[in-house]
């Protein structure tokens, strides 16, 4: 069973964030970066099926040297190689290049089942997983708690809303979009950490994807990001204990709209 996780490199949650000279974005040149959390998740899981199951995990990731550092984590603690997507024309891309690259890698492979995570810290848009599954044409569900794999087919829980799950049947090879917590992710151990050196890395470019300018182009775009401004504002009531109720309940209605 071959097992292909998207893994994305992320600012760090401890990291003190400021805003690039064009504010679209978080300035990078000097902050830490990590694994995205909810990927982690999809690669424990990842993990566990090739353990139980047999096959290979192969890890892709889309970003700049510095995502190597995300991907030997990833094969520290157990996967058997990796690709590693670099290139200038990368920067920047919105969800639908981007998954429009990761598609490109993925179909490569033939994969049994991609795992990504649900979201990403930084952006959260949420979008990657299905576009990538739409554009590889296979079954997809998502916020999945649970995975079982009978022969041919899945069996998945899907976290809904109100403490409520789901369970579905579906075929493979498929891509499933996992939600954190659905397992307890595994430390790197020096043996693991030693194996990742001789583990191959490879390193694939828009040339070797086929990929041109305006598969990549931008459909969507962030015009500015800023900090919202306070508008903190304190105002007295005055007047007896039966005014100032009105007065509040007034304010509450048809200013604060709460009511």
């Amino acid at each position: 069973m071959k097992i292909v996780v998207c893994l994305k490199q992320v600012p760090s949650r401890d990291a003190v964030l400021r805003l690039n000279e064009a504010e679209t974005w978080v300035q990078d040149s000097d902050i830490s970066f990590e694994v995205n959390e909810p990927d982690i998740y999809a690669l424990e899981e990842a993990l566990r099926l090739k353990e139980k199951h047999g096959g290979e995990v192969v890890v892709c990731s889309l970003g700049p040297a510095r995502a190597q550092q995300a991907i030997k984590e990833a094969l520290a603690k157990g996967a058997d190689r990796a690709l590693h997507l670099d290139d200038p024309a990368f920067d920047g891309l919105d969800p639908r290049g981007l998954s429009r690259a990761l598609a490109a890698a993925i179909r490569r492979e033939h994969p049994d089942l991609v795992l990504t995570g649900l979201q990403s810290d930084d952006s959260g848009f949420a979008q990657t997983g299905v576009l990538v599954a739409e554009l590889l044409g296979l079954p997809h569900s998502t916020i999945i708690m649970e995975i079982q794999v009978d022969g041919g087919r899945l069996k998945v829980k899907r976290e809904l809303e109100g403490g409520w799950f789901q369970w579905i049947e579906m075929p493979l090879p498929a891509l499933l979009t996992i939600q954190s917590g659905i397992n307890k992710p595994r430390y790197a151990s020096l043996k693991g950490i030693l194996a990742a050196k001789n583990k191959p890395l490879q390193k694939l470019n828009t040339a070797d994807l086929a990929l041109t300018a305006e598969d990549l182009a931008p459909r969507q775009k962030i015009s500015r990001v800023y900090v919202p401004a306070k508008k903190g504002q304190t105002e007295f009531l005055e007047g007896n204990p039966k005014e100032i109720a009105a007065r509040l309940v007034d304010k509450l209605k048809n200013e604060a709209r709460v009511l």
